[in-house]
């Protein structure tokens, strides 16, 4: 039988939202981080889901820095993630969920989950962007 605290907890943990790097360099701090998207909308984000190409493993820090189109951010924890290793190499496409723990001047995201998307790479980069949008714009 589980805690009821902890199912309490789960609960109001927003899931993530799908964000571009250089959205979490503009983001405004007060409690946790709020996208601004525009025409007056903001969205509240505690946890993130972002897509990006290894740029650079650096195993010795337990972090691994990534790129996606609007720019570069550094996922931290990468080692102790479940099935996290696959995705250390350069050049690879990856999707990683985690916890914002930085913004400027570069995103910092502690992972929580990473996943090896590199077989269909040219699909997954062509479709994020709109991914993105399409999700920002559903909760905003």
């Amino acid at each position: 039988m589980s805690d009821p605290g902890s199912s309490e907890v789960e609960k109001k943990r927003p899931p993530p939202v799908k964000v571009l790097s250089g959205q979490l360099r503009t983001a405004g701090s007060g409690e946790g981080c709020v996208l601004r998207l525009g025409r007056g909308r903001v969205l509240p984000v505690s946890m993130v889901w972002m897509q990006g190409t290894v740029m650079e493993v650096q195993l010795h820090a337990d972090s691994v820095l990534l790129m996606d189109e609007t720019g570069t951010f550094t996922v931290q924890g990468v080692s102790s993630v479940p099935r996290g290793k696959p995705c250390l190499s350069p050049g690879k496409y990856v999707m990683v969920m985690g916890v914002i723990q930085a913004f400027s001047p570069e995103p910092v995201i502690r992972a929580v989950k990473m996943a090896d998307l590199s077989e269909l790479a040219a699909l997954h980069r062509r479709m994020w962007k709109l991914e993105v949008e399409d999700l920002q714009h559903a909760l905003a």
